[in-house]
């Protein structure tokens, strides 16, 4: 048998799905939830360890339960969160919880880019205004905040990333 797996890095939990390639039929599926922090109003955070250890866990559960061989495995298929940071350091650990696609911290930060940008230039670039759930202003923020955490950063990444 041919299978393609599908995980998605969502904001509730990681589903994953394995499908065959074949005649394109649903052979089994998981969810594996993982916490949504919010430690302050506007604030949303999830730990990208939850995530990894969802996806490696649901799969082999979701592998297992199916009496599935990993050889007919032919293809993994990825998706997720959008805008959520992910900070890292040298060691590719994360600095801090991710700051997730839905956190609102940000509206200084935004305004404070728009400002130094200018609203047209802005526009000009990337054909959006500067919005709190994007990463430019989390990363602003990080600096304005934690600077400490700030001058760890050596990657930015989004949760299909890492």
């Amino acid at each position: 048998m041919n299978l393609l797996l599908g995980i998605d890095i969502g904001t509730s939990g990681a589903k994953i799905i394995l499908l065959n390639a074949d005649n394109s039929q649903i052979v089994g599926s998981i969810t594996k939830l993982y916490e949504l922090y919010t430690p302050k109003p506007l604030w949303a955070e999830q730990e990208p360890t939850d995530w990894w250890k969802a996806v490696c866990t649901g799969t082999k559960e979701l592998i297992k339960s199916k009496n599935i061989n990993k050889d007919d495995i032919k293809g993994i298929g990825l998706t997720g969160q959008m805008h959520t940071s992910v900070f890292l350091d040298k060691n590719n650990n994360s600095i801090r919880p991710a700051m997730l696609w839905c956190d609102q911290r940000t509206e200084k930060e935004c305004n404070q880019l728009t400002e130094k940008i200018g609203f047209d230039r802005v526009i000009d670039i990337t054909c959006n205004p500067i919005l709190t759930g994007f990463t430019a202003p989390k990363i602003q923020w990080l600096k304005n905040n934690e600077p400490e955490n700030f001058a760890k950063i050596n990657k930015v990444l989004l949760p299909k990333i890492i």
